[in-house]
């Protein structure tokens, strides 16, 4: 008799850490559903590369509208705050921290989970090279799953999903590793903050991706404007 397929829910940006996740997860062996949301951001091609990310690896993909962006305070969302272009100070939350985008994000995974029965819910989470954002931090993470051990009758029975951030203590150069490994198409992911076409190569995110991209010995799958050079 054939074991059912693992399930797992899969919080998927289309960005290379959420790509990355969907790839372990699928070579893990989960029969993955890939959830994103349109929730206000300027950069809302990051949809249409989740899309083509999931099928990549075969996965449903789903897409769930709560525009939380309409509240503004940040950066990603609201076109009178700038996206930062010359880096961030330590310690100083950046203006791109969407408030409580991680935390509603979250309970809507883990509402789709638990309606589908699924073991697991990814997530794309890292606290290397997370940008100061406090919703990326383990403990922020161990407190969650506390809370939904709490809060749902699956967890209440003992067989909640359990959250999962595989690439929470990595560097963004194993990720990059990481993503080759288990067939990540990179150059569809999109990372940037900006909207547009193509990506800035100038935001936190895209110099982040690019550096990681040139040290991981892989310069041609970077934007090049923000390293002196062009693909």
């Amino acid at each position: 008799m054939t074991e059912p397929a693992k399930r797992a829910v899969v919080l998927l940006s289309g960005g290379l850490d959420s790509s990355t996740v969907l790839g372990l997860a699928t070579r893990d062996g989960y029969a993955c559903t890939a959830l994103s949301f349109r929730y206000g951001q300027r950069h809302t091609v990051e949809l249409e590369r989740a899309a083509q990310v999931a099928q990549h690896f075969g996965a449903q993909h789903r897409v769930i509208d709560i525009n939380i962006g309409s509240f503004g305070g940040s950066a990603l969302t609201d076109d009178t705050i700038a996206v930062p272009t010359d880096g961030t100070e330590d310690g100083v939350i950046p203006p791109t921290y969407v408030p409580g985008r991680n935390t509603v994000f979250i309970a809507v995974g883990l509402s789709l989970a638990e309606a589908m029965g699924a073991e697991r819910l990814f997530l794309g989470i890292n606290a290397v090279d997370y940008s100061g954002y406090p919703d990326c931090r383990p403990e922020y993470l161990a407190a969650f799953q506390t809370l939904a051990d709490l809060a749902t009758k699956a967890g209440l029975e003992g067989r909640g999903a359990v959250l999962c951030a595989p690439l929470v203590h990595m560097t963004k150069v194993d990720i990059v590793r990481a993503a080759l490994e288990v067939g990540v198409p990179v150059a569809v992911t999109w990372s940037c903050y900006q909207g547009g076409a193509e990506p800035c190569g100038v935001c936190d995110s895209c110099r982040i991706r690019d550096r990681a991209l040139v040290e991981a010995g892989y310069p041609e799958l970077a934007t090049g404007v923000g390293f002196g050079f062009s693909q």
